[in-house]
């Protein structure tokens, strides 16, 4: 791919790992990020990382402002079209493959990063205003389970139809690994933290949703039985309530759900991964949502 000659003058050339110019890559952990702008803490302000072509490649279409990108030499041609894009005045830094790793400090990007700001957070309203159907997590602090159900979220509901609400506790979406995780699907997806925790719930229910906490507890209805009454409901809109590995969901947000939904496992094996629960049930419940 050639690149276009208004890339060209854009491009800012690294030659030195610590150039001032590219400090805010320079093997930098999230919380810092999150402080870099002033009063950035949690899911306000700061600023966040996306690393890897597809990953910012779904940063410069989102709704997220780029700060800045760092890309090795080698990249910059695949890459031209995605870089052209960014907003003017978005500086794009190039330098050889081995001063990028060195400013880094590891190689999981392939040479391929950019900084985001956080900006302003979507509102819980906002979220379900434009929802078919949502996620609703409670303590979910792996970020690699978090990452996975937003990628299922936009695969099998739609980026535009999906939305994710957070319990206080939940990890950061747009931290790294999440958004690695995600395919960047993080940046797609709608989602905002709820609170308070659990009358929030509550708030969720007045907005039309069907509040479905998935356990694997006997007395909970089987997700197949629910699938069957979703199909003849107008407008079903599932919410469904997934807890923490382990401890699973709260006795408070149980008791808030509308219905407890299992997922029929073999027997001798405790429960399903998070993620793979909600994929599941996103996928029996999802296909009607909005209908």
């Amino acid at each position: 791919m050639e690149i276009p000659a208004t890339l060209h003058e854009r491009l800012e050339r690294i030659a030195d790992a610590d150039d001032p110019r590219v400090a805010v890559y320079r093997n930098q952990k999230d919380q810092w990020l999150r402080a870099r702008a002033e009063g950035g803490t949690g899911l306000t302000g700061g600023l966040f990382m996306a690393e890897g072509e597809l990953v910012v490649r779904v940063l410069v279409r989102s709704r997220f402002e780029p700060v800045s990108a760092l890309v090795a030499e080698n990249r910059v041609e695949s890459l031209a079209d995605a870089l052209a894009a960014l907003p003017g005045g978005v500086p794009v830094y190039v330098g050889s493959r081995a001063v990028v790793e060195a400013i880094v400090g590891f190689d999981l990007h392939r040479g391929v990063l950019a900084c985001g700001c956080v900006g302003t957070p979507v509102d819980a309203e906002s979220v379900m205003r434009g929802a078919a159907a949502l996620v609703v997590a409670e303590e979910l602090s792996n970020h690699d389970n978090l990452g996975s159900i937003f990628r299922s979220a936009a695969a099998l509901v739609g980026p535009e139809r999906a939305g994710v609400l957070l319990g206080p506790r939940c990890c950061d979406p747009l931290y790294r690994k999440c958004l690695r995780v995600s395919m960047g699907c993080a940046l797609q997806v709608p989602f905002a933290r709820l609170e308070p925790w659990p009358d929030g719930l509550g708030v969720v229910q007045a907005a039309g949703f069907t509040l479905i906490a998935l356990t694997p507890g006997e007395d909970a209805v089987p997700i197949d039985e629910v699938a069957a009454r979703a199909a003849s409901v107008p407008g079903f809109r599932p919410a469904l309530l997934v807890g923490a590995e382990g401890p699973g969901l709260s006795e408070a947000a149980m008791a808030a759900a509308n219905l407890r939904v299992r997922i029929p496992i073999s027997s001798g094996v405790d429960s399903l991964n998070a993620a793979v629960a909600a994929g599941i049930a996103l996928h029996r419940l999802a296909g009607f949502a909005g209908r």
